[in-house]
Parts: structure tokens; sequence; C-alpha cells
């Protein structure tokens, strides 16, 4: 399959690239590995309340001839020079493209703590989707710790379904989050959003200590305010912000910096015809990623006036997302959760006592079998990222578990 235009990722980031670069008549195939585009802010399911702005972004992505969608497809390897194998579930193809565009997103940022692999503990952000996709969890009792806007967000999406919520502990303090507040007027629907979604069990300088229960969870022992205090619940969510899902252009050989793809004003990437946008450039929300995504979509095709027409909407919400990562910044005492037999590595059942001898992820992994599970490193390598200031090396290929036939393909010739 031969295209102009390549993006991987359909969040925002990525469905308003393609409408950006689509005018020019350049044939661009968009990938997701979800069912429907949307990322995970506008994940559909059957519980899922999706804003009218998501419609119309879907609506017109269909009127566009020149615009493939790829859903439920994963890149597995690079193939060779601007070519990418890509795997859906009835089969495999090789994408070669000119211009690649990276909307690869985030993901949760998990921490451990004494409990956090018993059933009924889940991520914030986790949460939000299990109930979209038809989870039930009317009359459940509901805590909800971590840090960031999410814990709200989570917490109204899971009290629309039934849910009692009984605590939301944010680590930040009292002034931090104050702070945070008193910038929200430079973005008046920030506001409105904020308000509409405080809960009256929010409290901060408050955290997670542990998840409580044999066989499932039972309790939550939290940290409020500096007192101890132990809450009865069926259900305990955590997410400790969000991590840039940067794999794919770490392999690709793009420039990482802050733990993000570094991109100049055009969203263009260290390698060339390669751009980047959304949450994998740096976190700051939807807003972000759909003018960022505007950018590098208008910036592929070479409408370098359009990009930057947008550059001062783009300083606005990068404003924002600055203000919300220095105020959310992750204190001391979240870090130290975990305890010596606390599990760090749960698909490995790796503990924390068994990773500090080590001096970086490379050797910790070689002795322990650290990130070689299921997910591939994706939760404890972060973990350890913030634990121990580990820094993963780049993703070898396949970078997702892949069918024999799929990985066939990189052997044959054209």
């Amino acid at each position: 399959m031969k295209v102009d235009i390549l993006i991987i990722g359909a969040g925002p980031a990525g469905m308003a690239a393609a409408l950006a670069a689509a005018p020019s008549g350049a044939r661009i195939a968009l990938l997701d590995d979800n069912p429907a585009v949307g990322g995970q802010i506008w994940r559909d399911g059957p519980q899922a309340h999706l804003p009218p702005q998501v419609h119309e972004q879907r609506r017109r992505l269909a009127a566009q001839s020149t615009i493939q969608l790829l859903t439920a497809s994963r890149v597995i390897a690079q193939a060779g020079p601007k070519q990418l194998l890509v795997e859906d579930a009835a089969c495999a193809r090789v994408i070669e493209y000119d211009k690649l565009i990276l909307c690869t997103g985030a993901r949760e940022l998990l921490l451990p703590f004494p409990g956090w692999t018993l059933p009924g503990v889940t991520g914030a952000g986790g949460l939000q989707a299990l109930i979209k996709g038809g989870l039930p969890v009317a009359g459940e009792r509901l805590v909800i710790a971590g840090s960031g806007p999410l814990l709200l967000a989570s917490a109204a999406t899971a009290q629309a379904n039934g849910a009692r919520v009984l605590q939301i502990a944010e680590q930040a303090s009292w002034a931090a989050v104050a702070g945070f507040a008193a910038q929200l007027p430079r973005w008046p629907h920030k506001l409105l959003q904020a308000l509409g979604l405080w809960h009256p069990g929010y409290r901060a300088s408050s955290h997670v200590i542990a998840a409580l229960g044999d066989s499932h969870l039972q309790a939550v022992r939290l940290s409020i305010n500096g007192q101890v205090k132990e809450v009865p619940c069926e259900r305990l969510a955590c997410g400790f912000g969000l991590i840039a899902n940067t794999q794919l252009g770490q392999a690709l050989g793009c420039r990482i910096e802050h733990n993000s793809i570094a991109v100049d004003n055009w969203q263009a990437s260290s390698q060339v015809d390669i751009y980047a946008a959304g949450e994998c450039t740096g976190f700051g929300g939807s807003e972000k990623a759909l003018v960022e995504g505007a950018i590098a979509g208008h910036a592929a095709v070479g409408d370098l006036a359009a990009a930057r027409h947008l550059w001062p909407q783009r300083q606005r919400w990068q404003g924002f997302a600055r203000a919300l990562q220095h105020s959310f910044a992750l204190g001391e005492p979240v870090k130290q959760l975990a305890t010596p037999d606390t599990l760090i590595c749960r698909c490995e059942d790796i503990a924390l006592a068994d990773l500090r001898e080590h001096g970086g992820w490379t050797p910790a992994k070689l002795a322990s079998r650290c990130g070689m599970g299921a997910c591939q490193g994706r939760i404890c390598g972060a973990a350890t990222q913030v634990l121990f200031g580990w820094q993963p090396p780049a993703p070898r290929p396949p970078f997702s578990p892949a069918r024999i036939d799929t990985l066939l393909q990189l052997g044959q010739p054209e």
C-alpha cells in the first residue's frame, strides 16, 4: 500500500492532521489500534457519551475520499525506508509513505503501592475506558487517587453510571491546586469544565497508601492531609498523570526530550519527513492536540502559511499544558509508596527488592525478566523511570504481538 501521508493514531491530533492535509488532494491513511477513531479521550463504547464535536469530526473524515481509515490496526515493525509493517484482524500489509505523522498519544502512569494488583484496582483512565466499554458500576463504592484533572473526569464518568464516589485523593498540595485554579480564567472553557466536575469528596495533599483485601479489594488506606484513613470500597482507581507513547518515534530514530518526541515549530521531528503532534510531544489536553495535529497536517503538505496561522493558538494551549504539568508535578511521597515486597513488574512477579540492586533498565531486565511480560515494559518501565530514573532503550521489533505470517512478510522480497 502506497500513500502520501501516513498518520499513526486517530485521536484528536491524528484526526485534525488528516483533515488539515486532505484539501491538498494527498492520499492519506489514518491508522489506529482502536475499532473507531477518537483516541482514548474520545473513546467509543456502549456507555460512552461523546461530545458533538467528535461526531462532526468523524463525519468530515468519512466525507473525504482521499482519507482511508485503518482502524483496529497496529504497527508491528519498520519494513524498510519509509515503510511500516501493519497488522489488523484479517491481514497484514506493508505501507509505504512519503510523510509520516506520529500522533501516538499517551498512556496512564501507574505507580506501584501495596495491594495495587488486587482485583478491583485499576487506573483512573482505565476505569473510564472500562465503563465506556460497558462495565457495570451502579451502586459500587469507589475511591479515586493520584494526580491531575483526570481524577475528576473519571469520577464524573463513574457517577454518571451509578457509582458512589466516596473520596478523591489528589497528591498535589492545596497551594498548587489553588494556584492552578487561579490561572484557569485564561482558558474560560477549562474553568467551566472544572466547575462542572467539582466533587465534595476532593482532597488535595492526599494520596493512597495501600489497597486492602485478600482475593479482591475490600478497602483503601489513604493519607488525607497527613491523617491516615481507611475507606471500605469495591473499586479503587489510581492515576498519577500521563506518559507519552514515544516507542515508535524512538524506534524510527526521533530525538526524545523530556520523555516526549522533540518537534520544531512545524511539528517536525529530528527525522526528515516525520512529524509528531498531540500527547506524544507533551500532554496538555485535546485542544492542544487538535491544533498541533492541524499544524502537522498543513506542514506535511507544504501549506506553511496555514500552519503558521495556527501558532498563536498552539502557544495558548501550550501555556495551559505548562501550568498543568507544573501544578501537578509528582511529590516525593507518591514516589515512595512501594515497599520491598511490592510488585513492580506484575507480569513477571518482580518485586521492588529484586530491582534495587541493579543499575539500570537493561541489567534489571537481563537478571530478573522485568519488562518481559505481556505489557512489554509499558507499565513497569514507566514506573522505574519515576522510582529509579532508569531510561528504557528504544524498542526492537516486533513492537506489538503479531502473527507468524505477518512477521514472515519482513523477509519477503518486493
